[in-house]
């Protein structure tokens, strides 16, 4: 007898969630920094708002608009979303409200790559956003900068 053929697994639609004091601003700063869109729930939250499925309390103002509060996401602008939520369909980040703070270093973290040439405007203008640089790397295997997001998540520009 021959084996039956397993077929290969079909892709595996993700996203990273990061854990985070204030969702919100971690949206505003990863949108600025990537280039990338805060997604807009808000046509979501009134619906869920007006059917009583969702409390006020669980909702804040978030640039005009109401937002869930201990959720937000940012996507990718050339990426597919869902017109009815909000909610990207490829590349995204969502921010979560957690009680606890940062207590130690990323197990996972981004690597941003702006572009032969152009690490060093890219840390200045990531600063100016509120990161923080932890330290500059010349290995032999290449050169980058370690920094920090406005609540002390590494990430590295390469």
């Amino acid at each position: 007898m021959t084996p039956t053929p397993v077929p290969a697994p079909a892709p595996v639609h993700w996203k990273l969630v990061i854990d985070s004091a204030d969702p919100h601003a971690q949206a505003d700063f990863w949108s600025a920094a990537l280039g990338y869109t805060v997604e807009d729930n808000s046509a979501l939250v009134e619906r869920l708002l007006g059917l009583g499925a969702l409390p006020a309390e669980a909702t804040v103002d978030f640039h005009g608009r109401p937002a869930f509060r201990d959720l937000i996401a940012v996507r990718h602008p050339d990426d597919p979303y869902d017109k009815d939520s909000g909610t990207g369909l490829g590349r995204r980040l969502l921010f979560q409200r957690v009680p606890e703070p940062k207590s130690a270093k990323n197990r996972l973290h981004l690597d941003l790559h702006p572009g032969e040439g152009r690490r060093a405007a890219e840390v200045e203008r990531l600063t100016a956003l509120g990161a923080g640089v932890l330290r500059e790397v010349n290995e032999p295997a290449g050169a980058w900068a370690v920094m920090t997001d406005p609540e002390g998540n590494e990430f590295c520009v390469h």
